[in-house]
């Protein structure tokens, strides 16, 4: 906590030194802070309007941002030859843009150990007896933080560059099954509601593979998952819980507790008017400050995620604080095929897609009737509407022909994607 008190007040400094946004928003406050409460609440709804006075370094600009990340060739290069840029899909409202600096990159590089502290020797003895490999099945396709680290790190370690493998979402099942079965990952990687697909796949004896550890991230995995996954795979489960703003906010351990990293994180549960709960309290959102980030400080960021903090120490042994999520609750839409079969896929399947065309700035599926789709849209200003649409349509069908499941009629609600009662932007509303 003394660690984290003294980063706090190094950041804060910092901030208000070079950022002239923080400058301002603190101009009124004491010379030295080591109290998160003192500082007002950011977002990223107040924070990106004003991306140019936000960021420390004078010689980035949203306008250069933009074209970098415009460009797919791009993704996992060194913006300015410093930064690793990364996107979020805009759930709650609007994309993010992120910059990584190289303080931070070496904090998600030290604190990545934390993430295996669950496995044993003879799990390590496996891991490394059978290559080390790890398959990360994840969006592949734009700026996001999984792909563009990935990439980044790949280009500068020959090692890792060597056992690391991208597997993109967007892969038919089949297909993916067949390439996974090539690879044969001893750590596997995805997006929890594609760990699922990928679970009855190995049940069902398509896919074979001996991971020695399996990771869902991105998305809430159900707690009736664990078990499942563990006795398909014959491997240790974990999940992730990160964010794009702060890659390094928790560790998972055997208990399926989430350990904040707070000697670099600031983790604040609150309630609607941003005042504390108390731990066993469920709270309305939370707020986190990122001690390592300077080129675009996070501080007292809403990152719009319920959480409940436990109010007793965890029998895993870990001192750090220990939550659970409940806000990031990824829903599957499923589908009957032609034959009567039912198809799934995955809801970041519709996104990494999606995110990609211009003139897009939200959208929600809404799934009305098994075989049909309403698609709320919100368009970016001066955009040709019924050309977007027709691109979405179009990409959206290929995705569905992918699954066998092209025959579900697709129509273009006249009203714009609709808020949950937390001020969240659920992307998929499967069928009740």
């Amino acid at each position: 906590m003394q660690r984290q008190r003294t980063r706090l007040a190094e950041i804060v400094a910092y901030a208000r030194a070079k950022s002239p946004y923080y400058q301002k928003l603190y101009q009124h406050l004491p010379e030295r802070i080591e109290d998160p409460a003192l500082l007002p609440v950011t977002s990223k709804k107040l924070l990106m309007p004003c991306f140019d006075d936000w960021v420390t370094d004078r010689e980035v600009s949203i306008e250069q941002v933009s074209k970098f990340i415009d460009n797919p060739d791009l993704i996992g290069e060194r913006f300015l030859g410093k930064y690793l840029v990364a996107t979020t899909s805009g759930t709650s409202g609007r994309r993010g843009i992120f910059l990584q600096d190289k303080r931070t990159m070496a904090v998600q590089s030290a604190l990545s150990p934390r993430e295996a502290s669950g496995l044993g020797a003879s799990d390590l003895v496996r891991l490394l007896t059978h290559g080390g490999r790890m398959a990360l099945v994840i969006a592949t396709s734009g700026h996001f933080l999984g792909a563009a680290g990935s990439i980044r790190v790949s280009k500068d370690n020959a090692q890792y560059r060597k056992r690391v493998r991208l597997f993109s979402v967007r892969t038919p099942l089949a297909e993916l099954v067949a390439q996974l079965n090539q690879f044969r990952p001893t750590l596997l990687f995805g997006y929890a509601s594609e760990i699922v697909l990928l679970t009855g796949e190995q049940e069902a004896g398509r896919l074979h593979i001996n991971p020695v550890l399996v990771q869902a991230g991105a998305e809430t995995l159900p707690a009736s998952e664990f078990n499942r996954i563990a006795r398909a795979f014959h491997a240790k489960v974990s999940t992730a819980y990160a964010a794009t703003e702060c890659s390094f906010l928790c560790s998972c351990c055997d208990q399926g507790w989430y350990h904040v990293n707070n000697d670099w994180v600031v983790f604040e549960p609150v309630d609607a008017d941003y005042q504390p709960v108390p731990p066993g309290t469920q709270s309305h959102t939370v707020l986190v400050s990122n001690l390592a980030n300077r080129v675009q400080p996070i501080l007292r960021y809403d990152l719009g995620d319920s959480i409940l903090q436990r109010p007793d120490p965890c029998p895993c042994g870990n001192l750090l604080p220990a939550i659970r999520v409940q806000g990031r609750v990824a829903d599957m839409l499923t589908f009957p095929t032609e034959s009567g079969e039912q198809v799934s896929i995955a809801p970041l399947m519709f996104g990494s897609l999606i995110d990609g065309l211009p003139g897009i700035e939200l959208f929600q599926i809404v799934q009305t009737t098994p075989t049909h789709l309403r698609l709320r849209l919100q368009f970016a200003a001066g955009t040709d509407l019924d050309r977007v649409w027709q691109q979405v349509q179009t990409e959206v069908t290929r995705l569905l022909s992918e699954y066998k499941v092209g025959h579900i009629t697709l129509e273009r609600a006249e009203e714009p994607p609709q808020q949950s009662p937390g001020g969240k932007y659920r992307r998929i509303l499967p069928l009740s």
